[in-house]
């Protein structure tokens, strides 16, 4: 029997139908499986909107920022949806920076989801966008942000790419800024007016006398506030690979050093504090101070006898030691503990180091850690004593948060010592090794420190600590500003033109005459205003 025609023509469409339907329905699976399964298979990644961790930001006192979250984005890929994974490598390298041959790997691998880039910015984003690329996911994320780069890199710190504290102050405020909002804040102490200046003079320091290192820091001696704290080399907190020659270790918490004379302070403080001399007590210096089989020298040339003051003044090692024995080595380690010198200093910056002392504490010790050998202590720790010193003698607690009002806590020793020695810091700069740390008008006080660095147990000549101590104004501190140089040399640092009254001590000056008007220390009238008014 013959089929009418119209009875095959129906079949036919009926068949072409079905195979039509199926084809779209394959195609229509395939692009479930890719975009939305497998990302976009259109060629535009997926942007994942998850909910983001805030952290909060930190500031400085005065609310300048010191760090932040920008948004960024994560991208991963869904390699088995890349059409040309070679391709896909070498463009998505172009534009996030990530290694082409490491991506070359991972598409090629059997995993289902690789990460491409992490952090990438807005622009980079839009870049990857205009790639046109299939099975591309973007997830929402946060890059910490640093607007002072450089400044106080080492006290502020860095996070890692998930947001937690690694160092300096994300670290050791990281509960309290994962626990923020961003744009609350957490208030440092902090005053970026200040870290600059001392940043600027420190690295001009550091090039003139082509040293290995440097330091410095200035507090407040009533609240404990760290206002502002630098350390040479340094690092851009906004780079995540550091540049030949940068270092992220913070060497004023960090690392103790033998700080050599600066140290006396704590010598007279004690004898002035216990009375076993007076200030015009002369003593023989002569050819330096013998005890047991060594001898005490001097690094300049001293006169046969010295006052009491003008050992300090002049800065004698043979004249401390010996006002250091007649404390003992019993009272010099209690009073040593009770200014906190002996034991790490705990602050906000999580990072600390511990002080070196030696464990049998005899004469000879303590003739030596009299004048600052001997002993290792962190340059915080040091400040945070010598603002003991001279702040009426209480105790202090150093912090890198801003404090409102008087912070200093128990006597420890008489304000009449305090006063004492505010005295002799001054005689130091208008009379002996810290004159070029004078600034007329803010009548400074400090003192000088030079030590030889100790290697594997010996004494290196000509490898030095240079510091200096400074005190403003000193009939009524407010401010200690203490500089480091590590080991200071080239032509204009050679023989004693290396020590410390020539190379730290007009550091620190420079330092106070910059400060101190933003500070808002009031200037002294001299007789050169004077004159200039007449």
């Amino acid at each position: 029997m013959i089929e009418k025609p119209t009875t095959t023509y129906r079949k036919r469409i009926a068949i072409a139908a079905a195979l039509s339907v199926a084809a779209f329905a394959l195609v229509g699976l395939r692009l479930v499986d890719v975009s939305i399964l497998h990302g976009n298979f259109s060629g535009g990644a997926v942007a994942t909107d998850k909910p983001l961790r805030s952290r909060a930001d930190l500031l400085d006192r005065d609310g300048r920022l010191l760090a932040r979250d920008l948004p960024v984005y994560d991208l991963y890929a869904r390699p088995h949806a890349l059409v040309d994974k070679a391709r896909a490598a070498k463009e998505l390298s172009s534009v996030t920076g990530s290694s082409q041959l490491r991506l070359n790997r991972v598409f090629d691998s059997t995993r289902n989801y690789v990460l491409v880039a992490r952090q990438i910015t807005p622009d980079q984003h839009d870049a990857v966008m205009h790639l046109g690329l299939p099975g591309l996911d973007f997830q929402r994320a946060a890059k910490r942000y640093y607007p002072a780069g450089r400044a106080a890199a080492q006290v502020i710190g860095v996070t890692d790419p998930d947001g937690n504290g690694v160092s300096g102050l994300e670290l050791g405020l990281d509960k309290q800024l994962r626990g923020g909002e961003a744009g609350e804040g957490a208030t440092t102490s902090l005053d970026m007016r200040i870290e600059y200046i001392l940043a600027h003079e420190l690295r001009l320091a550091k090039e003139e006398y082509n040293a290995k290192a440097a330091g410095g820091i200035v507090m407040n001696v009533d609240t404990g506030e760290v206002i502002a704290m630098t350390s040479l080399p340094d690092f851009d907190p906004n780079v995540r690979k550091r540049m030949h020659g940068d270092s992220s270790r913070n060497i004023m918490v960090q690392d103790v050093y033998e700080l050599g004379s600066v140290f006396k302070i704590f010598a007279f403080a004690l004898a002035m504090e216990d009375h076993t001399i007076g200030l015009d007590d002369q003593l023989p210096i002569g050819r330096g101070f013998k005890i047991g089989k060594w001898t005490i020298r001097e690094a300049e040339r001293m006169p046969a006898f010295l006052s009491a003051r003008d050992i300090l003044a002049q800065s004698s090692n043979a004249g401390t030691a010996q006002i250091a024995l007649r404390s003992g080595p019993v009272r010099q380690k209690a009073f040593l503990t009770s200014l906190g010198l002996l034991s790490s200093v705990k602050s906000e910056v999580p990072e600390i180091a511990y002080p070196l002392y030696p464990a049998r504490w005899g004469q000879i010790e303590t003739a030596t850690i009299g004048f600052g050998h001997g002993i290792s202590v962190s340059p915080l720790s040091f400040v945070t004593a010598a603002a003991e010193v001279v702040n009426g003698g209480r105790k202090l607690t150093p912090t890198f948060l801003k404090r409102d009002g008087d912070a200093r806590g128990e006597q420890i020793i008489k304000p009449e010592t305090s006063q004492t020695m505010r005295s002799l810091l001054r005689y130091v700069v208008t009379n002996g090794t810290g004159k070029s740390a004078d600034v007329p008008g803010y009548d400074v006080g400090g003192k000088t420190g030079s030590a030889e660095k100790p290697v594997n147990g010996r004494y290196i000549s000509g490898k030095l600590i240079t510091s200096f101590c400074a005190v403003f104004p000193i009939n009524n501190p407010q401010y200690v500003v203490f500089v480091l140089l590590d080991e200071p040399g080239g032509p204009k640092a050679r023989g004693v033109f290396a020590l410390a009254g020539h190379t730290a001590a007009p550091l620190a000056g420079r330092v106070v005459a910059r400060i101190a008007p933003i500070l808002g220390v009031p200037r002294q009238p001299v007789l050169a205003d004077a004159k200039e008014n007449t």
